[in-house]
């Protein structure tokens, strides 16, 4: 192992920048162009945001406009307000965050973590609305004595630190044989800091940027002309509108990728690769595999980012419930109720049911004779009660002389009854819900019966 960090630093913030560069394997589909990802979750906030956070604080603090006991206000993605959240708890400041809604509960929780006061927003509004984020972080800063807006969108030490840092680093760590970056574009910082220092040190060197569908970065790149945008799932890059930070004239190409792409990237870094990587990562990681490819060249040299760690998108990317819901992963073939019955491991038939003026001897001798635990009480085709071996041997032992009386005399309320097409899960939840089993109809006609040995048995086979 390289020996790193041999020193002690003074603060946390001394940790910022100088992120390892590390090549891709497995998820490059052997392509002979070899590619690189920035490993930028590997800062102290945890994403390439720290970069930003600390010099736009400092840019604020040297123009004179951001004083002791001051006030950092910001619209943000997450990383961006996590980032100036933790160089403003060590400096002493207020910092205060407006969020779309669509943004992972996950980054809500680390804000308030850090001490960072979260103002959470409509996602699905036009940019000029008053309840858009990024117009609700300047209504604050307004309406707060001594606040300054961080305003990363339209702050130029956003690009400059990243022409000061990430640039020459990544120029530095491939040794100047860098071909082409491929990034997206948020505020649009990254992707022009770096694409500035990468030309002045090799005008042949390619800047590609990678804008999800629903963005309107791209096609204004493409077409000059300014779209509206649609929703879109993957968080903290793509925009609705054409940030000031961002300069189209260092960018070569820029190209449109699915949300789909961006998930399914990122999943497989996580497996593939051991790079727990969000979404964004995922997209500029996808646009960069197919350049690659593209390229076909071996003495290529192709860099992108992981911008932020994984353990931020447990929500959504990593819940594979959330992929279903949202169309990005498929569903396998659900367990029905019907299959829970099919399942079963008994001599006995698929359903037993006494009749309310059965006498408890008799239920009791028919729960016996088959090894059940509960019996449905049925009349006329329909459950009128229910009975359970524990519940009859209990009041037995009580009152001997109940033995002689008919079950609906001491019967419970009915099981609910669900259609043989029912998913699984919804029978689990039947059962969660103090019912000991559930009565399963096909075309209206009770033929079976599933309880909770069933569920656990179907769950650990």
């Amino acid at each position: 192992m390289s020996e790193r960090h041999r020193e002690p630093y003074d603060s946390v913030l001394d940790l910022i920048g100088w992120t390892p560069m590390v090549r891709l394997s497995s998820v490059v589909d052997g392509a002979r162009t070899p590619v690189y990802v920035k490993l930028e979750f590997m800062g102290p906030g945890g994403s390439i945001k720290d970069r930003i956070g600390l010099a736009m604080i400092e840019a604020a603090e040297r123009e004179g406009t951001l004083k002791a006991g001051g006030t950092v206000v910001e619209a943000t993605g997450g990383n961006t307000g996590l980032a100036l959240a933790m160089a403003a708890s060590l400096k002493g400041y207020r910092c205060i965050c407006t969020m779309p809604d669509k943004m992972s509960s996950e980054k809500v929780k680390l804000l308030r973590a850090f001490g960072a006061e979260v103002v959470i927003t409509p996602t699905a509004v036009p940019p000029d609305h008053p309840d858009h984020y990024l117009q609700k972080a300047r209504a604050i800063t307004a309406a707060t004595p001594g606040a300054v807006m961080a305003d990363q969108f339209y702050n130029e030490a956003n690009p400059q630190i990243h022409y000061e840092t990430t640039g020459r680093e990544i120029w530095e760590q491939s040794g100047g044989r860098v071909t082409h970056f491929v990034a997206s574009a948020g505020t649009g910082g990254t992707i022009t800091g770096v694409g500035r220092y990468l030309k002045e040190k090799n005008p042949a060197v390619r800047i590609v940027g990678i804008d999800p569908e629903g963005s309107i970065t791209a096609p204004f790149f493409n077409t000059g002309e300014v779209g509206e945008s649609t929703p879109y799932k993957v968080e903290g890059i793509g925009n609705d509108k054409i940030p000031g930070t961002l300069d189209l004239d260092v960018v070569d190409d820029y190209r449109v990728l699915p949300d789909q792409a961006a998930f399914a990237m990122a999943r497989r870094m996580t497996r593939e690769e051991g790079l727990f990587a969000g979404g964004s990562a995922g997209l500029m990681v996808h646009g960069a595999i197919e350049l690659a490819k593209q390229i076909d060249d071996p003495d290529a040299f192709v860099v992108s980012l992981v911008c932020d760690w994984g353990e931020r998108y447990l929500s959504k990317v990593y819940d594979d419930e959330w992929m279903r819901e949202n169309g990005f992963l498929e569903r396998s073939r659900h367990t029905t109720a019907r299959d829970l019955i099919d399942k079963k491991i008994s001599d006995a038939p698929e359903l037993i049911t006494v009749e309310p003026g059965t006498s408890i001897r008799i239920a009791l001798s028919t729960i016996t004779a088959h090894d059940i635990g509960q019996l449905p009480v049925v009349s006329d085709g329909s459950c009128v009660g229910s009975v359970t071996e524990t519940s009859l041997m209990s009041q037995v032992l009580v009152d001997t002389a109940l033995l002689d009386r008919p079950v609906d005399s001491v019967m419970a309320p009915p099981f609910p009854v669900i259609a043989d097409h029912v998913d699984s899960e919804e029978v689990r939840t039947l059962l969660t819900r103090g019912n000991a089993a559930c009565l399963v109809s096909t075309n209206g006609q009770l033929v079976g019966i599933v309880t909770r040995y069933d569920v656990v048995r179907a769950l650990t086979a």
